[in-house]
């Protein structure tokens, strides 16, 4: 079954034939891949009438467990944004009534930020949603394929994801 990667490799092949286009059979379809699956994410995350960002960040606090807290710079360290852009969205979800702000019990000037029970709920349902959505894409690939390609790409990204600072 041909592409549209196949497409434009081979008319690059035909044009730059002097080229080594290889890379871009990978690397392309991971980039259109990407595409699509950020199309399915923001489908499942509108019907919770959530933005990515929002999702981002009620997740960082579900995946920590009972409270359900974290401090805003462990909020920086998940998803990877500047401490201004954090606050602003902090402020955001809690005019939604998605978090709450408290006081740091370890740190009189600090706090931290928790998840209400709306947040959690709707966290939970967009990510069910989500999954949905992230089933059908893989759904032509057979367990041990999904299985393979998850190996196959955590070769390609640990390099990057373990870089310090």
């Amino acid at each position: 079954m041909e592409d549209e990667v196949d497409r434009l490799v081979g008319a690059w092949r035909r044009e730059r034939p002097d080229l080594d286009v290889e890379p871009l059979e990978v690397l392309s379809r991971v980039s259109r891949l990407a595409r699509h699956l950020d199309r399915a994410r923001r489908l499942a995350f509108s019907e919770h009438s959530l933005e990515p960002w929002e999702f981002d960040v009620l997740t960082a606090l579900r995946r920590a467990g009972t409270p359900y807290q974290l401090s805003p710079g462990q909020l920086l360290t998940q998803t990877l944004v500047t401490s201004g852009t954090m606050t602003n969205r902090i402020d955001r979800l809690a005019k939604k009534g998605l978090v709450e702000r408290l006081p740091d019990p370890s740190d009189r000037r600090g706090v931290l930020v928790r998840l209400t029970d709306e947040g959690r709920d709707r966290a939970d349902q967009a990510l069910a949603g989500l999954l949905d959505q992230e089933r059908a894409i893989l759904g032509e690939l057979s367990r041990a394929q999904r299985i393979e390609l998850a190996a196959l790409l955590r070769q390609l990204t640990a390099p990057f994801d373990n870089i310090p600072g």
